[in-house]
């Protein structure tokens, strides 16, 4: 166990009936193994961040934060370490969804993780290349003192941490026109960063040396976020899984693998379980959704991230793709809920916070999966809708027992409901309480301005 408290033993044991404890219970919960500090929880409890001149360093014509709300997964065992997971994401039964098929894993099965790689790429364009083969021989040959100049001038930093500039190697790409465009590929360690900055400064730098050298035109100099020599991989080895349901999953695995149209929303079902890690912790989920959606067409067909077969009588899961982050520097450094989030899970490095990503990501993956194929995404997924539903129709909060018991009861006869329903229910117990019939017209919903919340008008 990674956690410095006082619990010891299985947390998942520790960790039941979670979900149905107070906010304030979960904090001292929390507390107790160590995954938050006092003052951590005081001041999530006090709703985080409200200093306006850290968000004016952060972006442009600021006006105010979006609060996104922050769970927990429990259940985790990630090569063979707990972790107690910060998500901050909007989306209904993501956190349960995961919590659960980790507590599944975790009875029957295990997690194991590795990084293959550790080189981002930066690019640099020559559109028009006139001779592609005399100006690959210049930069070849060239390259060592290139990459000693740029570790020198402008990755020092990162070779101080055991980083830098490692490799360069030059491209023929088509232009479609009959034609061909040179590229440069620098490839460097950025280490715990992302290496965003660095790798575009590096390529920047490299721009003037590569005209006067070859007599070529530069036309521009960028990251690329297909970093398919930085991959991470996460297994799920499910040991004796009932033969039926591992085959149902391997199938369902396969349509995804073949069809673009399925990819693209098991993919999104992956990266349920992963960008809400990324954005708790302020990485830049949108690069790292970019190269995994590029490295999953990376054949000239868009395909799964996740593959699943049945080995014997075990379920292998295996998620394999680009998963760059970085645990220091810009938001992550700055954001005090980002950094508490890296404290929660006990993150020491970059390599590592992309491995419990990859983790996450498969683990909500086959989710997902056993669900389509056993009840169907609809029964778990609107169960926890519900509150949602209840909620939006306006019940009180004495209100809202009631309203979502009766819902569960038309979910189980109906297997589907709306707001619609909620709303009927909701005027049939106030014409209950009230001991008169229930009127014929539904009032309107409305929304508060003033707090956002919602009440029938």
């Amino acid at each position: 166990m990674i956690f410095t408290g006082s619990v010891s033993g299985d947390l998942s044991e520790f960790f039941k009936g979670f979900s149905k404890l107070s906010r304030e219970e979960r904090y001292k919960k929390l507390i107790e193994i160590g995954a938050l500090q006092p003052e951590e929880a005081s001041f999530l409890k006090h709703g985080g961040i409200k200093d306006m001149a850290l968000a004016e360093n952060f972006i442009e014509n600021v006006i105010g934060y979006f609060q996104i709300p922050m769970g927990v997964v429990t259940n985790f065992k990630i090569d063979g370490r707990d972790f107690v997971i910060p998500m901050a994401v909007e989306e209904t039964s993501i956190i349960a969804a995961a919590s659960k098929t980790a507590k599944w894993v975790r009875e029957e099965g295990e997690i194991t993780t590795e990084t293959v790689g550790n080189l981002i790429i930066g690019q640099i364009q020559v559109a028009h290349v006139k001779d592609f083969t005399s100006f690959a021989e210049k930069v070849t040959a060239l390259s060592p003192e290139w990459i000693e100049r740029s570790n020198r001038d402008v990755a020092h930093g990162l070779v101080a941490r055991g980083g830098g500039v490692r490799e360069i190697q030059v491209r023929q790409v088509p232009r479609g026109d009959g034609g061909f465009m040179a590229v440069i590929h620098v490839l460097a360690d950025p280490c715990d960063a992302m290496g965003a900055n660095i790798i575009n400064q590096v390529c920047e730098y490299l721009k003037h040396p590569v005209e006067a050298e070859t007599g070529e035109l530069v036309t521009m100099c960028i990251l690329s976020n297909l970093v398919d020599t930085k991959l991470t991989r996460a297994t799920v080895r499910l040991p004796k899984i009932d033969p039926v349901l591992g085959k149902k999953i391997e199938e369902a695995s396969l349509f995804a693998l073949q069809d673009p149209y399925r990819a693209a929303t098991n993919n999104k079902g992956v990266l349920n379980g992963i960008d809400p890690i990324l954005i708790a912790t302020g990485n830049d989920w949108r690069a790292v959704e970019a190269g995994i959606h590029a490295y999953a067409a990376r054949d000239g067909q868009y395909r799964s991230i996740t593959r699943w077969k049945m080995e014997g009588e075990d379920l292998v899961g295996i998620f394999e793709a680009p998963l760059v982050v970085g645990t220091v520097g810009g938001v992550t450094k700055l954001h005090p809920t980002a950094q508490l989030a890296l404290n929660m899970m006990k993150v020491d490095s970059a390599a590592h916070l992309s491995r419990i990503c990859a983790a996450v990501g498969l683990v909500q993956n086959l989710g997902a999966l056993k669900a389509l194929t056993t009840v169907g995404i609809i029964e778990g997924h609107m169960k926890l809708h519900i509150k949602n539903l209840t909620l939006g129709a306006g019940a009180l909060e004495k209100e809202v027992p009631l309203v979502q018991k009766r819902l569960e009861e038309i979910l189980l006869l109906t297997k589907r409901i709306t707001l619609s329903n909620a709303v009927e229910v909701l005027r049939e117990i106030r014409a209950a309480a009230a001991g008169t019939a229930a009127p014929t017209k539904v009032a309107p919903v409305t929304v508060s301005q003033s707090s956002g919340s919602v009440h029938p008008s």
